[in-house]
Formats: structure tokens, sequence, C-alpha cells
């Protein structure tokens, strides 16, 4: 039984409610090393965060959309990094970020729900797969410590659903409930057989959280995320959701804001980790690109290949992987897009298990059994 003492402990930080945008979902495990997957909902174009400023056929096709690359960090001779993500361009420069370009999932349609259904379950169709690679990660880290996940969203995220429990935690902007209500709803719950395990796991994770003054801007979430990260006895596995990548139309003032916001996130992820930072690795990635020309209405539409990024203290980086397959109207997918070169799958099992220090043909079995035989990039990971 839940006692009045404990009760009050882990309700301290008040009542929750829903997120709108970003959400978080984490999984606590028996290791001292972090993961941490960043999806980006909408189809983020990955031609105008890694900007392929040496391609001939980038400017034509991108017009009034294209990068200005005298403004933009040079990763290297071919490639530059979006300004809005100057802090990322910093780690980039350290050693500690990574980029893999024109990589995509298995699918090969546009639709924003099947390609991210393909994306979080790990199978190579729409909804051939129930549960979510995430969740099947936490199972190949071996024992954990109390609630195997715990979602900061009003629900679990596909990603991360499966046979691990997971509960859910959201910071509220509304008035902290007072002690004597949720003491009450705890009463109330109490002889319910469904709903009380449901209300004392959500009052630990409030308890873990133990942050009243929880907000949902960037700086905010990547704070709280790091709080929940750095704990010794909290979560190990994290994942963060964004939206907003859908750019059709104004896409360069929407993608700058998105980045920024992106960039100041992962900053103060990183910031609030501290020594942690060190044992991290964040893995950020998209459901599809977009396409390679302009519209007409000063965005992009629905594409294929995109960029995926990853960093860390423990990150192998200060490069980007590319076999770049060309923007000439020959090159493209179907004339339009462009080409994947590079699995998404295959990043995600390498970056998953080299993070986390699990054997990464196993751990790529595991994931995306589904997906067909799956050969995981090796080396992202410092030993």
């Amino acid at each position: 039984m839940l006692s009045r003492r404990h009760f009050l402990r882990v309700a301290a930080a008040g009542a929750g409610a829903m997120l709108v945008a970003p959400q978080l979902v984490f999984a606590s495990a028996a290791t001292d090393r972090r993961f941490v997957f960043v999806i980006q909902r909408g189809a983020a174009d990955g031609l105008n965060i890694v900007v392929p400023y040496a391609d001939p056929a980038y400017t034509s096709l991108r017009g009034a959309l294209a990068i200005d690359t005298d403004k933009a960090a040079k990763l290297d001779g071919t490639f530059a990094l979006h300004p809005s993500l100057a802090q990322t361009a910093q780690l980039y420069r350290s050693g500690q970020a990574l980029f893999v370009h024109a990589i995509a999932s298995p699918y090969r349609d546009r639709s924003h729900f099947d390609g991210q259904n393909v994306l979080e379950t790990g199978g190579r169709a729409p909804y051939q797969v129930k549960d979510g690679w995430l969740n099947r990660l936490v199972a190949q880290i071996g024992p954990t410590r109390g609630d195997s996940a715990i979602a900061l969203a009003p629900t679990v995220p596909l990603a991360l659903r499966g046979a691990a429990h997971a509960t859910s935690y959201a910071p509220s902007a509304l008035p902290a409930a007072s002690d004597d209500l949720l003491t009450r709803v705890s009463a109330l719950y109490e002889s319910d057989v469904q709903l009380r395990g449901l209300w004392t796991s959500a009052m630990n994770a409030r308890g873990l959280a133990g942050d009243a003054s929880a907000k949902q801007d960037p700086a905010s979430l990547g704070k709280l995320a790091a709080d929940f990260l750095a704990r010794p006895d909290g979560p190990r596995i994290a994942m963060i959701e964004t939206g907003g990548w859908d750019t059709h139309s104004a896409q360069n003032a929407r993608l700058g804001n998105q980045l920024k916001a992106l960039d100041t996130m992962l900053a103060a992820l990183r910031s609030g980790l501290g020594p942690v930072w060190d044992k991290t690795s964040v893995l950020v990635a998209t459901e599809f690109g977009r396409t390679a020309a302009a519209n007409g209405t000063g965005g992009t539409d629905h594409g294929q290949g995109s960029v995926a990024m990853l960093m860390g203290g423990a990150v192998a980086g200060g490069r980007v992987i590319a076999d770049w397959p060309g923007l000439r109207n020959a090159d493209l997918y179907e004339g339009r897009d462009l080409k994947p070169t590079a699995s998404l799958d295959a990043l995600i099992a390498g970056a998953a298990a080299e993070s986390l220090g699990l054997d990464p043909q196993r751990t790529a079995a595991a994931l995306f059994a589904e997906a067909g035989t799956t050969r995981p990039m090796t080396g992202l990971i410092r030993t």
C-alpha cells in the first residue's frame, strides 16, 4: 500500500499535464551509459540541414531556399551545417558529433503516418510490426531498476511501446495540485485494481522528476531530460519527440526556427548532464526527407533521403558519413528526391549497440528482425 508519507514525497512536484510538443520518453536500466533518440516528426529537410554546397546542382534546385554557406559552418569540402545549429557545430569541431547523409528507413512512399510507423517499429512495411525498436532495445540491456520505461508525454510513442512496462510524466503549466487533493485521489484509486498501479507508477515518475517548475520550451525540456538522465537511479534510455518539420511553405524561416530550438534543447541537455555527457549518445532522425527541388510556395514536399545526426561525449565525431549519390536529375530517386544510399536501421542498430556496450549484430537482429538482414554501422562510438 502507498503510505501517505511516501505519496506526499513522490507527489511533491505537483500535478502534471499533457505536453503539446516536444515529448520525452525514458527507460531505466542497469547500465551507466545513456542513449537518447530524438525523432523529427514531419520529414526534416536534410539537404538544408547538412548542406551539400559542393554539389553543383544544389543551388539551382533550391533557388531562393539555398542556404548561404558563407554563414554556415563548413564541415568539410562538400558539406556545411545550417547556421541555426551553431552549438551543434561546436560539438562537431570538438569531435563529438557526426552526420550521416542520404539516409532513410526501408519505407519508400511519402505518408507521414506510414513512414513514422516503419521508423519506430523497425519493420519493412507500415503496421507489419506491433511494438517499437526502442522497447526491444530496453530488453537487450538486461535487468532494470523500477519501472522499465517512463514517458514524459500523454501517451508512450510507438518506438517505446511493447513488453516493457511504461509510465508517463508531463510537466504542467497549471498550478500544482494540493497535497490534500492528491491524497484523496490516491485513496480513491487504492481499491481500484486497474487504476491503482497506474496511479502509483505515475506518482513515482513525478517524484523522480522532482521539478514543479518544469516548462516546455526547448532549454527547459533539455534541462528536464538531463535531470532524469543524470540521476544515479534514473533512466538510461530516452526518446524526445519534436514536431513541425513538415515545411511545404515558408521553409527558410520555419526550418531555421526548428533547428534553433533543436540546437538549444541539445545544448541544454549537454550542459545539464555535466560529466555524464561523456557516457551519452544522442541520435536525431526523421521519417523521410524532402524533395530536392523547391516547390512553388517557398518550401519542399515529401521526399526520400535525409540526414541523421549522432552526438555525445562518447561519439567518434568530427566527420560526415556519406556515399553521396549526387543531385543531377539522373541521380535523383524517381527524378525528384535525394536517393537513399545509407540505411537508417543500420545506423540505429550500430549507434544503440555501441552506445550501450551491446553486440551490434545481436542488437540489429533483435531490433530489426522483420526488416531482413541489417548490417549495423560500426565505429560510431569511441571505445
